[in-house]
């Protein structure tokens, strides 16, 4: 059904510092499908204070936020729920009549992944990078039994920081270590980053483990995990990621959970 906007409409948006049509082409596919009067707008800033004031003022619904702004947000919320204050991360904002309340639904989707790619518990992990994304991803891991993983990260406070908080081990680089799964939390061969051509671990170390997984969404084969289907490993993408946060978002955004078949149909449509 073709819709139209008019005075009612509501609107959702996302904040990035490097948007893509991904969110904007799911969310608003599954708008047309379903008959919502909303419509969704992938926008960036340089200054989160006055945009998440704006999303107040402006009685915006909802709102995805990506890399840099998961964690510069949250002083600018009124309340976090348990999913985000665990973590101390946000990547969803509800807006319920100048209330905002914050969710984290990366967390959701990292969980459900680990278990339908049935990643063996007693893998030895290690993950690069140390920021918002990570603490969901660290803390999904963490939460499903992984006993053994290290955090790399260039930043030793907040590379260290990340790891004693969930009971692992942070280490500059991964040098010869031998892990079982390779985990990349970093824009590292994010399409338009200034490494968007580079992998996010040395070939040497992806040849030593099984599991490749990336959450950068795009592109859906980021050199890493391009690398590691070219090489049998199995892989966990940030598009597949991408697509189960998206959902719990648009749940909290219009109280409708759509079919897995439409949801399969809408990431096909926004990854196309």
């Amino acid at each position: 059904m073709s819709r139209e906007i008019n005075k009612d409409t509501q609107l959702c948006m996302s904040l990035s510092g490097r948007p893509g049509n991904f969110g904007t082409r799911f969310h608003n596919y599954l708008y047309q499908a379903l008959d919502l009067n909303f419509v969704y707008k992938a926008f960036s800033t340089k200054d989160i204070e006055a945009a998440v004031k704006g999303v107040r003022a402006l009685g915006i619904r909802g709102c995805a936020v990506s890399m840099p702004f998961k964690e510069a947000c949250i002083p600018f919320l009124d309340e976090l729920d348990p999913s985000a204050t665990a973590i101390q991360s946000v990547n969803t904002i509800v807006n319920d009549d100048g209330f905002l309340r914050a969710y984290n639904t990366d967390y959701i989707a990292v969980a459900k992944l680990l278990d339908s790619h049935k990643v063996p518990r007693d893998a030895v992990f290690a993950l690069r990078g140390s920021g918002g994304m990570g603490k969901a991803v660290v803390a999904a891991i963490r939460d499903a039994g992984f006993k053994t993983g290290y955090i790399i990260a260039r930043n030793e406070a907040n590379g260290r920081a990340l790891a004693e908080e969930y009971g692992y081990e942070w280490k500059a680089d991964v040098g010869d270590l031998a892990v079982d799964m390779v985990v990349n939390v970093t824009p590292i061969g994010m399409a338009g980053g200034p490494e968007a051509g580079s992998l996010a671990f040395a070939p040497d170390v992806i040849d030593r483990a099984s599991i490749v997984f990336d959450v950068v969404a795009l592109p859906v084969e980021t050199p890493l995990i391009r690398y590691g289907r070219e090489h049998g490993k199995k892989v966990i993408t940030g598009a597949e990621v991408a697509a189960l946060q998206a959902v719990e978002q648009f749940v909290l955004y219009t109280g409708k959970r759509p079919s897995d078949e439409l949801i399969e149909a809408a990431a096909t449509h926004a990854r196309s």
